[in-house]
């Protein structure tokens, strides 16, 4: 399975950005009906989980550090997952990663994931 991520840049705080994590060809087909999660890893930091969403694209959970800020979403049709980031704080400086759940449900846990992407940097400056 091949995820690609993107959508990273360096902004300022309070600044907002989006995420896409694509699954193309044949490798959407083999996600649709898995759950889907954001983690992020800063320097000297473990991966931490960010956000997961439902195979459907209902249910969403959030880590309590980007709730309120943050929203995930999904376009089945399109193979591709968002992460719409608002209120950028520098805190929220790292590599984002996106990952396929083995579930058809999304979940905050690493070892749920079998499929990670590359990874895209996200720097915010105060």
């Amino acid at each position: 399975v091949q995820l690609q991520a993107s959508g990273g840049g360096l902004v300022q705080a309070g600044d907002s950005l989006r995420l896409s994590c694509a699954a193309p060809g044949r490798s959407g087909r083999l996600v649709s009906n898995n759950g889907l999660g954001w983690f992020r890893q800063s320097p000297g930091k473990e991966r931490e989980f960010v956000a997961s969403v439902d195979w459907r694209g209902g249910n969403k959970n959030y880590a309590n550090s980007v709730k309120g800020r943050f929203t995930v979403s999904r376009d089945n049709a399109k193979n591709t997952m968002y992460l719409q980031m608002n209120s950028l704080e520098p805190e929220d400086t790292a590599v984002y990663y996106c990952a396929v759940s083995r579930r058809a449900t999304g979940s905050s846990h690493r070892e749920d994931y079998n499929y990670w992407g590359q990874g895209t940097q996200v720097t915010v400056s105060s």
